[in-house]
C-alpha cells in the first residue's frame, strides 16, 4: 500500500464506497425497501464520484498545498510561480518529498559537517596566527625594555639590542605582507601579467640568491641536468616567489648537506616542473595539510627557522591562478618532491 500514488489511493477508496453503498442498498432491498435499478446504480456511482472529488480536493488543497511549501523550503525557492508545482496525481509527490527531503537532509548534514571543520580552521588559524605574531613581539619587547633599564647606555648593547629589533621588525613586517598576499590571492583580487619568460634563467635565479646560506648549510642547489632553454608562459615575478617558497623550505628545513634539484619535463602545451630534496621528508598523516596556512610538519621546530609559515600555501594560490595545481610526495627519511606545470609559452 505504502508504495501506491495519491491517485491510486483515492481511486482505491472511491471504488469501496461506492461498493458499501451498493451491499448496504442490496440489503436494505432484502429487508424490504424497494430501489429501482437506476437507484441501485447511480447512488454507489454517485457515491464514488463524490468522494473521489472530496479527497482529491482536500489532498490537492490540504496535503499538496502544504508539500508545496515544504518544497519551497528544501529546494531553496527553486519555484518560483505556482505553476512550476505540478499537481497531478500521476506523480507520486508524497513518495518524492520523502525522498527530497532525505536528500535535503544529507546536505544540511553535509554542510554542518564543513561549517564545524571550518570552526576548527578558523580556531587554529588565529591561534597560529597568534603565536607567529607574539613571538616577534615580545623580542621587540625584551629589546627595548633592556635598552630602557640602561643598555641605551653602552654603545655595544645598544647597538645589538636594536639590530635584533630590527630583524624581529622584519619578520613581522614579512608575515603581515605574506598574509595580505595570500588574502588577495584567495579572493582573486591579486593580478597576474602572463607573459613568456625563461624558465632556465629564473630558477638560476633563485638558486644565486639562495647561493650563501646554503654554502652556510653545505647544501647543493642545482638542475636535474642540462636544459636548453625552455620558454613557459606565466607571470615571472609570482612563479619566482612559488621557486622562492619552495627552495627556501627544503633549505630551512633540511639537513646538512642535503641536495635541492629542480627537473623540467616538456609535453606538448605543458612544462611540468619537479622540485627534490633527500631531506627529513614529511610523514603520510601530515601530506595532507602541507599547503594550509601556518600548517607546521615539525610541530617543535623553533619558530625562527623557516619563514612566516604561509610559503607553501602562498605557492598553491599562485600556481592555481595560472590554471594548474601543486602536489607533493613525499617518504620520511627520503625526501619530498613538490610538482606542478605551467603553460609553454
Amino acid at each position: 500500500m505504502k508504495n501506491l500514488k495519491a491517485l491510486h489511493l483515492v481511486l482505491i477508496g472511491s471504488f469501496g464506497v461506492s461498493l458499501l453503498i451498493l451491499i448496504l442498498i442490496l440489503v436494505l432491498q432484502q429487508i424490504g425497501f424497494n430501489f429501482n435499478l437506476e437507484a441501485i446504480v447511480l447512488v454507489p456511482l454517485l457515491g464514488g464520484i463524490s468522494t473521489f472529488s472530496i479527497f482529491y480536493i482536500l489532498i490537492k488543497q490540504f496535503i499538496y498545498e502544504r508539500l508545496k511549501l515544504v518544497y519551497r523550503s528544501i529546494r531553496k525557492g527553486k519555484f518560483q510561480h505556482d505553476k512550476e508545482f505540478d499537481y497531478s496525481f500521476k506523480r507520486d509527490l508524497i513518495k518524492e518529498a520523502e525522498v527530497e527531503t532525505k536528500i535535503w537532509l544529507e546536505e544540511r548534514q553535509e554542510e554542518i559537517s564543513k561549517l564545524k571543520d571550518q570552526e576548527e580552521f578558523r580556531r587554529e588559524f588565529l591561534g597560529n596566527l597568534a603565536h607567529e605574531l607574539k613571538t616577534p613581539i615580545f623580542s621587540i619587547q625584551g629589546y627595548l625594555l633592556t635598552l630602557l633599564e640602561g643598555g641605551l647606555e653602552d654603545e655595544k648593547v645598544n647597538r645589538e639590542f636594536l639590530e635584533r629589533a630590527s630583524k624581529a621588525t622584519d619578520r613581522m613586517t614579512n608575515l603581515l605582507e605574506d598574509l595580505d598576499t595570500i588574502t588577495k590571492l584567495e579572493v582573486n583580487e591579486l593580478k597576474t601579467e602572463r607573459k613568456p619568460f625563461n624558465i632556465n634563467d629564473l630558477i638560476k635565479e633563485i638558486f644565486e640568491s639562495f647561493d650563501i646560506i646554503s654554502k652556510e648549510k653545505n647544501m647543493t642547489l642545482k638542475f636535474a641536468k642540462h636544459y636548453e632553454p625552455i620558454y613557459a608562459l606565466g607571470d615571472r615575478a609570482k612563479i619566482g616567489q612559488v621557486f622562492t617558497n619552495l627552495i627556501g623550505n627544503s633549505i630551512a628545513y633540511g639537513n646538512e648537506g642535503n641536495t635541492t634539484s629542480v627537473r623540467l619535463y616538456s609535453l606538448d602545451d605543458l612544462i611540468t616542473i619537479e622540485v627534490s630534496d633527500n631531506g627529513p621528508g614529511i610523514s603520510e598523516s601530515a601530506l595532507p595539510r602541507v599547503f594550509e596556512r601556518f600548517y607546521r610538519v615539525e610541530k617543535s621546530r623553533n619558530r625562527h627557522d623557516g619563514g612566516s609559515g604561509l610559503g607553501l600555501s602562498i605557492a598553491k594560490h599562485i600556481i592555481e591562478a595560472h590554471g594548474h595545481t601543486i602536489t607533493v610526495r613525499s617518504t620520511e627519511g627520503v625526501g619530498s618532491t613538490f610538482t606542478f606545470a605551467l603553460d609553454k609559452a
